[in-house]
């Protein structure tokens, strides 16, 4: 479908004409690729476009972008502690204080627009991380608008929407319930349903072409048990485009690729959220992330996507912001082992991967780096591997998968057929290996070292650098 211009003015986001009926937006994205610029200004994220584009990511995430909580005075750290010299915390533009595009911390409506029209430029399309699920700890920092625009501030919220989550697997808590003290928005809250689909609509006018919903597992389905304040669960549906709320529908559905964060536990709907959009795949990433702790493929079964849904409709990472800002479970891996995590997965058919950006100047001891909102992560994210295996899975589209390691973990080989493979050495130390492949005898050399590869009697054989990896086509 050609994309609208983005010249299209916010009032045509009233066009209830849209047949939703028959379009859907899409629930996976084979082959392609995702750069999440955590924290990246929408300026950031222009200037750097070029480079994007250039490495081969086809979508660039950017943070939530709607009005959100001013807090430690505007200040603009990644994070500080009290008496710090700037102040700031990332996780303030999470808590919404109004569904308008803009906001202190990353940049104006016009800033945005600005950024989708350089994705425009360069073939990039722009996911926006969303999150109608909860407005700010504060939450009589909700603006007048939002708070009218439901009928009323007791409107804004569900009738649990302040009572905490206690039992995290029962659906009625996990989905009406108050999240690290964040309220409880009434996402079936018709009025809601309108305010905030004009909010996804004037993204879309502006040039989004995609979405990430923030705490997805706790906005409920339709089969989920109703708050007191409900009569239906029917917000993923008028999400997604399935249905129109007060005449309003979703812009273009069949244009957006839409992913949720359903991180996974006991008594997750995967299935049935696997009906409205795509999924992180949370259980993967822990066993990718403990093969590189231990610097062992065979520390976790990788073959496996340890999730019911199929892989294409997976969003696959080696760390997410939360894996490493929150509880810094990944913060400990190092860049070179985060890039060969990606390029693994970049390797892999299925899932569409997301590279994870960490702050400038970060390392293990310091994962803050520069500490400064707004400003571009460390250029990991343009490494030669990471751009080779983006190219390598763009050529690979539709050739099977088989996935081989040597016996004592040390190294693994992704092959696509007989058209290409790329092998990895997870550990710090240099490595010889032997391993089965389908490509022709011959000797192959890698797209970015010029290493070459003997393959023999249908074994490919050569050695490898300390965290490293070798992509090779055919």
């Amino acid at each position: 479908m050609k994309l609208l211009t983005f010249s299209l003015l916010a009032a045509s986001m009233t066009m209830a004409s849209i047949n939703v009926n028959a379009a859907h937006s899409k629930t996976s994205a084979p082959d392609k690729v995702i750069l999440h610029a955590w924290t990246w200004s929408f300026n950031t994220i222009a200037e750097n476009m070029h480079d994007i584009s250039a490495t081969g990511y086809d979508y660039v995430q950017c943070s939530p972008a709607q009005t959100c909580f001013v807090g430690d005075g505007g200040g603009m750290a990644l994070f500080s502690e009290p008496g710090d010299s700037i102040q700031g915390k990332w996780y303030y533009y999470y808590q919404p204080t109004d569904w308008k595009i803009g906001n202190y911390m990353l940049g104006s409506r016009d800033d945005f627009k600005a950024m989708c029209d350089s994705a425009y430029k360069y073939n990039v399309k722009i996911i926006v991380d969303v999150l109608p699920n909860h407005t700010a700890i504060d939450h009589t920092a909700v603006l007048p608008g939002l708070d009218n625009a439901v009928g009323g501030h007791e409107n804004l919220f569900h009738a649990n929407g302040f009572k905490d989550i206690e039992l995290w697997n029962d659906r009625y808590e996990c989905t009406t319930g108050m999240m690290g003290k964040l309220p409880d928005v009434n996402t079936e809250n018709p009025d809601f349903q309108y305010y905030y689909m004009q909010y996804v609509n004037d993204l879309i006018n502006l040039g989004a072409r995609g979405f990430r919903y923030d705490t997805a597992k706790h906005i409920g389905l339709p089969s989920d048990p109703l708050d007191a304040k409900s009569t239906k669960n029917n917000f993923w549906p008028i999400a997604t485009g399935r249905e129109a709320v007060k005449g309003l529908s979703l812009l273009m559905p069949d244009s957006l690729f839409i992913y949720g964060e359903v991180l996974q536990d006991k008594n997750v709907k995967e299935t049935e959220y696997a009906e409205y959009m795509g999924q992180t795949a949370s259980s993967y990433g822990h066993v990718l992330r403990e093969v590189l702790h231990q610097q062992n493929f065979n520390a976790g079964n990788l073959r496996d996507w340890h999730h019911p849904v199929d892989a294409s409709k997976l969003v696959t990472w080696v760390e997410s912001h939360d894996t490493y800002c929150n509880a810094h479970e990944s913060a400990s891996l190092s860049d070179d082992q985060i890039k060969i995590g990606f390029v693994f997965l970049t390797a892999r058919k299925g899932g569409t991967p997301l590279f994870y950006s960490r702050p400038e100047g970060s390392s293990k001891d310091n994962v803050w780096g520069n500490n400064r909102i707004g400003e571009r992560g460390n250029s990991n994210f343009k490494n030669d591997e990471v751009k080779a295996a983006i190219s390598f899975r763009h050529a690979m589209a539709n050739e099977p998968e088989n996935i081989e390691a040597t016996e004592n973990g040390a190294v693994a080989a992704v092959v696509r057929g007989d058209k290409g493979l790329v092998i990895i050495n997870f550990t710090e130390k240099e490595q010889k290996f032997e391993l089965p492949t389908s490509l022709p005898d011959g000797e192959y050399t890698d797209m970015v070292y010029s290493t070459t590869f003997k393959v023999k009697k249908g074994k490919i054989s050569g050695k490898v650098m300390p965290l490293q990896s070798h992509i090779i086509v055919k």
